[in-house]
């Protein structure tokens, strides 16, 4: 796992939007996972910016969407087919054909999942996952007790995530109560995993899902036993970290980026 410590959330959207740039430039039809809440917008901020620019073209590249709340309608501005499709789709110039969200709608969400599954394959796997952490250490909506090796499921949301998410909606009632998630062996699944996070109040879940042991309790911490899984947060989240010296060091000595700094 490799841990990048940023100034702010700007440089956060810049790196991990370096990543997915690279990929799609090698890859024009790669396969993104793709998250939602506040976390991500800097990096669909900076692909936006390339696309505006004429230096990435996404047209060809397939989206995969983490979750989706159960019983929402498609139009409702917090859907996250409309979220995706508002600060993704449409700022990136994606054909919306390509973007897959999973079906909360389904009278049978148990075959949903298992489609949403079989469409991921069909893609050829994900390429490169974007994911956030919620305050409790979940990753997509995977929340606390999470089998490590779940795949895309019907779950529901504890009350934490709840009230976190409550921002979204004009009141707690509103928050739905169930979503479709994808599993964290569908997510540990990626050829390569990025966590993004920003803000003190993630610190907790970042220093246990980066230094603590891998546990069910701690959903994000599946992903120390990622080959390629890369950590980009800001000061505030790194806040609680024991060997932020060691992981500044490290980014520092890459060798790509040496070779960059001598050029």
């Amino acid at each position: 796992m490799e841990i990048v410590i940023c100034e702010d959330a700007a440089e956060i959207g810049r790196i991990a939007a370096s990543k997915i740039i690279d990929l799609v430039r090698r890859k024009p039809t790669a396969a993104i996972g793709l998250a939602t809440g506040s976390s991500p917008l800097g990096i669909y901020a900076e692909l936006a910016h390339a696309v505006a620019r004429g230096e990435l073209d996404m047209s060809r590249a397939h989206g995969f969407a983490l979750d989706e709340y159960v019983g929402i309608e498609l139009e409702h501005p917090q859907s996250y087919y409309s979220v995706i499709h508002r600060e993704v789709v449409e700022r990136l110039s994606m054909d919306p054909a390509r973007v897959h969200v999973p079906d909360g709608r389904a009278a049978d969400l148990h075959s949903a999942c298992d489609a949403y599954e079989e469409a991921i394959e069909q893609a050829g796997g994900v390429d490169l996952q974007i994911v956030g952490i919620g305050s409790n250490g979940h990753i997509g909506f995977n929340e606390p007790t999470s089998s490590f090796g779940s795949r895309t499921r019907v779950k529901a949301l504890a009350p934490q995530t709840r009230a976190d998410n409550a921002r979204f909606f004009d009141s707690l009632d509103q928050v739905p109560t169930l979503c479709l998630t994808q599993g964290l062996g569908t997510i540990m699944d990626a050829r390569e995993v990025v966590l993004v996070a920003q803000g003190e109040h993630k610190a907790d879940a970042i220093a246990a899902a980066v230094e603590g042991p891998m546990a069910a309790v701690m959903p994000a911490s599946v992903l120390q036993g990622h080959r390629y899984a890369t950590v980009i947060i800001d000061e505030a989240a790194a806040s609680k970290l024991q060997y932020t010296e060691y992981y500044r060091h490290a980014w520092n000595t890459k060798p790509e980026r040496a070779v960059s700094a001598a050029v």
